[in-house]
């Protein structure tokens, strides 16, 4: 039976090896605090933080995420600390709330590794605060307790930290948050959350992290809304009638010219649960459960599928992180267990030594061996399940090398999401997540064209780096020209030097850009110049509540820019045009994509790492710096190529201009 705390109250713990699991709504930084037994910090090797997430016993996350997962062991803590202190803080970085007063009062649970509740917590009651000490496991006579604490602190992690008695308090408080912005840069954006009666119903893919394996995965929101230029969905929170889309297809109610009752509730808000997945068919006995594709919740069968990859996504992340903390802990023990036979003389030499070594090592071999079959198990779901969502992805899910990119039609209406490549793990190569973000993108996208260390250690020189970023960026951008309506989506591109040519042929030779790639200083300054005005001209007339007085034969689509040799051609007043698009023109449809070597804009300083961490890193070559938005795995990233000698780009994007061609009449 779960134990309910409220502030100061305690419960002893029957267990060592323990999760701490965090909810708290928003994207929170958690870290955890060694103290001695008087609770003091001994120094910043003693926090286990975002910066250096573990410690002996101790894991916490790499990245703010509104849900964690700590593990704890406390057999594996040395004899000197006597409590461990749960941090839990508001981002400082970043444009959220900046008290915990403002958002939904955090949850904290100690449960076991089979996911049963010890104790859990509610923090009520905070207000300016935004740091806080959620929970402490204390040891007091041998025994380990767990105590609910909820103080708080207006000055942030510094002051909490300084509180703890370490001098050190607001030099790892700038480290803590320095750690924040680069996950945050590196991360997968996930989905924004579902309410509660769209909760994805899947089988468990991984008993041994806790029965809410497969079900906790933040979905998509139900029901693709058009969002507007404002950023807010349409017919959002305060909203009574629909807001105007830019770029959008509108749809007159049937009900207005035949005299029928006029539903003024918004056509994409829905009032009710969405239908049911699909029901697999019956097992054989003995068997297990055949997988479907769409087997989620959603209003359609593209919600359902883009629900059900990013919930293969989580699953697939918390069962490897099942499996690193066995191993983890397994060695650990192996160490503790050598550490004390080494200490006692009578054990280092003889017959006796060699064998508490080998049985040590023995006992490390099984519980690695253990913690294997449980990750292949799981891995053995998740391959099947893949096996028969990956035919049935639509056109914007899909690979190019799909089939369905065979019967390619221009769409009516965009997606609610694009691939943009592939995630692997180390531990699961048998199989791959389709790298799913929404539209439109809250981000720009960085291609980059620097020197990498290919994963399979083969060689690029630069030349052929900057020639596979240019095609990466071109794959791209054609899909989403495929994805999008006719004239629903516009590509600009600036290559001042023009060594993009030849990358740039399927964009050029088939007639999909808006004017030919711009080129020299003049180029750069025309197009620049004609975006910055645009992305002006949009924050006006939403600002002013006059969406409708936008210039006569304005453009109402989206548009995407693509820079090729960054930052050649460029000025300072350039430069901070392109900084200027980058953070301002997402919310009103003005996206970004630089193909650029960040190394070759050294000479500006730290002027454009706000640039940098805005955008969202990719690769012409398979690279490990993505991580998931859950447990902060480093995952291998796999550009989507176009297969060899195949001729689907140039036929996508024939049909994509033969259809723009005709909307222009």
């Amino acid at each position: 039976m779960t134990a309910e705390l409220v502030r100061g109250q305690n419960h002893p713990l029957s267990q060592s090896r323990l999760e701490i699991r965090i909810s708290a709504g928003t994207p929170v930084v958690a870290a955890a605090a060694l103290g001695d037994e008087n609770g003091r910090i001994h120094g910043v090797e003693w926090v286990a933080h975002p910066g250096a997430p573990t410690h002996p016993g101790l894991e916490v996350s790499r990245q703010a995420a509104a849900d964690h997962r700590l593990a704890v062991d406390l057999d594996a803590m040395t004899d000197a600390v006597h409590r461990v202190s749960v941090l839990l803080a508001l981002p400082a970085p970043g444009g959220g709330p900046v008290r915990f007063g403002a958002v939904a009062a955090p949850f904290v649970a100690v449960t076991g590794l089979d996911g049963s509740e010890i104790a859990s917590y509610t923090i009520t009651g905070l207000e300016a605060e935004s740091a806080v000490v959620a929970l402490e496991l204390y040891r007091r006579q041998g025994a380990w307790k767990v105590r609910a604490v909820g103080q708080g602190y207006a000055g942030g992690l510094a002051d909490l930290l300084t509180d703890q008695g370490l001098p050190e308090a607001v030099q790892l408080a700038g480290i803590i948050n320095e750690a924040v912005v680069r996950g945050l840069a590196r991360s997968v954006q996930a989905p924004p959350p579902r309410p509660a009666d769209g909760d994805r119903s899947r089988q468990p893919a991984a008993p041994a992290v806790g029965p809410d394996q497969g079900g906790t995965a933040p979905q998509g929101a139900p029901g693709p809304v058009p969002p507007s230029y404002g950023g807010q969905p349409a017919g959002g929170p305060g909203q009574t009638g629909p807001q105007p889309s830019y770029g959008g297809t509108g749809t007159a109610d049937p009900s207005a010219t035949t005299g029928g009752p006029i539903d003024y509730s918004h056509p994409g808000r829905r009032n009710s649960a969405p239908p049911p997945p699909p029901t697999a068919p019956p097992a054989q006995p003995g068997q297990p459960a055949q997988p479907v594709a769409g087997d989620a919740t959603g209003w359609s069968m593209e919600e359902r599928l883009y629900n059900q990859v990013w919930g293969m996504f989580e699953d697939l992340a918390r069962t490897t992180a099942a499996y690193r903390s066995a191993v983890d802990f397994a060695e650990s023990r192996m160490d503790k267990e050598l550490e004390q036979a080494l200490s006692d003389p009578r054990s280092r030499i003889g017959g006796q030594g060699d064998a508490t070594r080998e049985a040590a090592r023995a006992r490390h071999a099984h519980l690695v061996d253990q913690a294997r079959e449980v990750l292949d198990r799981d891995l053995v779901q998740l391959v099947a399940e893949a096996d028969v969502v990956e035919p049935a992805l639509p056109p914007a899910f899909a690979r190019w090398d799909n089939p369905v990119w065979h019967a390619y039609r221009v769409p009516m209406e965009t997606p609610m999401a694009l691939r943009l490549g592939d995630l692997r793990l180390p531990e699961a190569d048998r199989i791959s997540i389709p790298m799913l973000l929404r539209l439109p993108l809250e981000r720009g996208l960085w291609i980059d064209s620097g020197r990498a260390d290919p994963i399979d250690g083969s060689f690029t020189d630069s030349h052929d780096m900057r020639r596979l970023a240019m095609e990466t960026a071109v794959a791209h951008a054609a899909r989403l020209l495929a994805v999008h309506p006719a004239g629903e989506f516009t590509v600009h591109v600036i290559d001042p030097a023009g060594s993009g040519a030849q990358p740039l042929a399927p964009l050029t030779g088939t007639g999909v850009l808006a004017a030919p790639p711009a080129q020299g200083a003049a180029g750069v300054t025309e197009v620049l110049g004609r975006l910055t005005q645009r992305v002006d001209l949009v924050q006006m007339a939403l600002r002013g509540g006059a969406p409708d007085a936008l210039p006569p034969g304005f453009d109402t689509s989206q548009q995407l820019l693509i820079v090729n040799d960054f930052p050649h051609g460029f000025d300072d007043r350039a430069v901070n045009q392109l900084r200027y698009l980058a953070d301002e023109g997402p919310s009103v449809g003005v996206h970004l994509m630089m193909v650029a070597d960040r190394e070759e804009s050294a000479a500006y300083g730290p002027l454009l790492d706000p640039l940098w961490r805005s955008l969202l890193r990719l690769t012409p070559v398979p690279d490990d710096h993505l991580a998931d938005p859950w447990v902060g795995h480093a995952w291998t990233y796999e550009p989507p190529l176009v297969p060899p000698g195949s001729q689907v780009l140039h036929q996508v994007l024939t049909q994509v201009a033969a259809a723009r061609r005709s909307w222009d009449r």
